[in-house]
């Protein structure tokens, strides 16, 4: 009976990842609001009635994609602003660390650049309510370090929002550079290198902006 349920739980999630596949693909052509449930199954290979076991409708299957979506850039987000307060070495470590992120992931950062700011309510806020957490963590990162000392926790918060929402918008620039026309969206090629040189050095710049402001600032 056992063996018979782990064939099931493993089959159900097989066909789950199938349809967070079909979603992702045809995603990189389109907006989720204009995405039909028919259409998702067809490219998974399974019935529409495959689909409702496993989310009510396209919104939760976005709201999941976007939880996958930013659970390897949570992991980078907090990877690069952890390991100091605002060094150079830091500011260009992240900046390298973003673009090989893009690199890596760009079907997930597709997905969260088109639908952050997109036509589906639920995906939009889930973005932002992941963002805010990612938001947290980074302030309560950024707290221990010596930089941050006399801060207040919306001064931290603020700090971690302008970080965030710089590396974000990076990302989202990155992604633009390397999936210029001569790059397809599922080449592996270099897109426009002199774009991807210039939004690097441009996010060098802006990072050690807020690096500087960090140093000089004296609270709200």
């Amino acid at each position: 009976m056992s063996h018979t349920m782990g064939a099931r739980q493993a089959q159900k999630q097989q066909s789950r990842r199938a349809l967070l596949d079909a979603g992702l693909h045809l995603l990189a052509d389109q907006n989720l609001a204009s995405l039909g449930v028919r259409e998702v199954t067809r490219a998974a290979g399974l019935s529409p009635a495959a689909f409702y076991r496993h989310f009510p409708d396209l919104a939760a299957l976005g709201v999941a994609l976007v939880e996958e979506s930013l659970a390897s850039l949570h992991v980078m987000i907090r990877s690069v602003l952890a390991g100091g307060d605002g060094a150079e070495e830091v500011i260009d470590r992240a900046v390298e660390v973003i673009e090989q992120h893009v690199r890596d992931h760009r079907p997930h950062v597709r997905f969260l650049a088109r639908e952050r700011h997109g036509g589906v309510r639920q995906v939009r806020e889930a973005i932002d309510a992941e963002l805010g957490r990612f938001a947290a963590e980074v302030g309560a990162a950024l707290a221990l370090q010596p930089a941050s000392e006399g801060w207040s926790p919306e001064d931290l918060r603020m700090l971690a929002e302008l970080y965030v929402d710089r590396m974000v918008s990076t990302a989202a620039a990155f992604l633009e550079a390397l999936e210029a026309p001569n790059a397809g969206p599922a080449s592996d090629s270099a897109g426009d290198p002199a774009a991807v040189r210039r939004i690097a050095a441009a996010a060098g710049f802006q990072l050690r902006l807020i690096s500087l402001g960090r140093r000089h600032w004296h609270g709200s």
